[in-house]
């Protein structure tokens, strides 16, 4: 038989080994405070030839325990466990087997290792994912919207008509200054860049055909999607997002209305009827800022420039630009209230979903205009 002893300043532990057998016994105060004795004694025990068959735990005036006695219990019968060893706690306290049973009954967690390429995998495969489910919710809220406009065409929709006439008044009248702004200040920035190359060749009045067309044709409609995504696509997503949190949209399905019908059609409309107007105010107002460096700096002649950009401005350039207008509206619109009506149930939410609508809001307006002019080009227009 061979005696081994751990103490500490209150908890002692005495192993025994006789016959195969191992045992532990368990005096003091097992307390988190008092501290723990080392299991070292018992992996010694355990390790000696010939190979123990049971350890067995055994009391001697234990005066006070918690769940420092069932750490130490679960350590020294893992290393038993490890050699194929039976444990007998049956002498431990009731509460103490209790809680050693559901530690046991809970397997440890292994975390699985990963090289850093399953992890970029793992990434681009959620990405991936949260895109498809992205993708699948934008068609469906735009067939909503389909369905919605279809509503309109045979005059069974249901909206405020107060909630149009507010829309066309934000989307309109109260974009004029910044759309005027931006769009004289593009005028004259294509009348300068054009200026620097064309008087290397004398042909400084041919600034009025590239200012009239680029203008009407291209950085008109382009910029006024750009402004109108940033002002009243934010303004869109901001407000039906904070309805969203406030679980107003939730109420009008409770009433029977469509959200679609009753929210995004009326500010799809006005969005779509108001940027042809803005975008032809922009066209004379990109127009008017190319005119001021032509003639200030360029020393050309008012009616001169002005007869050089009604001789090269065509009918179908000033049309092409008010249909790109429709669709940029279209793409606004739909982007700020998509993101507003699908945003989540907090404060933190609509602010993000006033982000995205803007972001989303410029890319599909460039992606539009893209496809516009591949389409153009292909039809020799």
């Amino acid at each position: 038989m061979s005696v081994s002893t751990a103490t500490t300043n209150q908890a002692g532990c005495e192993v025994r080994r006789e016959a195969g057998v191992v045992r532990v016994r368990l005096s003091g105060r097992f307390t988190l405070s008092a501290g723990l004795p080392s299991v070292d004694a018992v992996a010694r025990e355990l390790e000696k030839a010939p190979p123990a068959v049971r350890l067995v735990f055994e009391l001697a005036s234990l005066e006070a325990w918690d769940s420092a006695l069932v750490s130490f219990v679960f350590s020294a019968a893992g290393l038993a466990a490890a050699r194929g060893v039976a444990v007998d706690t049956s002498a431990l306290p009731d509460g103490a087997r209790r809680l050693l049973d559901l530690s046991l009954a809970v397997p440890a967690r292994v975390m699985p290792q990963t090289s850093v390429d399953d992890a970029l995998t793992a990434r681009v495969g959620e990405v991936a994912l949260r895109g498809w489910r992205t993708a699948g919710d934008a068609l469906e809220f735009l067939g909503e919207a389909v369905l919605a406009l279809g509503a309109l065409l045979r005059g069974r929709a249901r909206f405020r008509r107060v909630d149009l006439m507010h829309a066309l008044e934000s989307a309109g009248v109260g974009a004029l200054g910044i759309v005027a702004l931006i769009n004289l200040l593009i005028g004259a920035v294509l009348a300068f860049v054009g200026a620097v190359q064309l008087q290397q060749f004398g042909a400084s009045i041919y600034v009025a055909n590239l200012v009239a067309i680029g203008v009407t044709r291209e950085l008109g409609p382009l910029m006024t999607g750009i402004v109108m995504a940033g002002r009243t696509g934010a303004s869109f997503a901001a407000v039906l997002g904070t309805m969203t949190v406030n679980e107003e949209v939730d109420a009008l399905r409770t009433m029977g209305l469509k959200p679609v019908e009753f929210l995004v059609l009326p500010r799809t409309l006005a969005t779509s009827l108001m940027l042809p107007a803005l975008v032809a105010y922009a066209d004379l107002l990109g127009i008017l800022g190319g005119t001021f460096v032509g003639v200030a700096v360029l020393d050309l002649g008012t009616l001169e420039y002005l007869r050089a950009t009604q001789s090269s401005l065509a009918l179908r350039h000033v049309v092409i630009g008010l249909v790109k207008s429709v669709a940029f509206g279209v793409v606004i619109a739909l982007t700020g209230c998509y993101y507003g009506i699908r945003c989540g149930r907090s404060a933190a939410a609509v602010g993000q979903a006033t982000t995205r609508a803007v972001v989303m809001g410029i890319v599909f307006v460039v992606v539009v205009d893209a496809v516009f002019t591949v389409l153009l080009h292909l039809l020799h227009l």
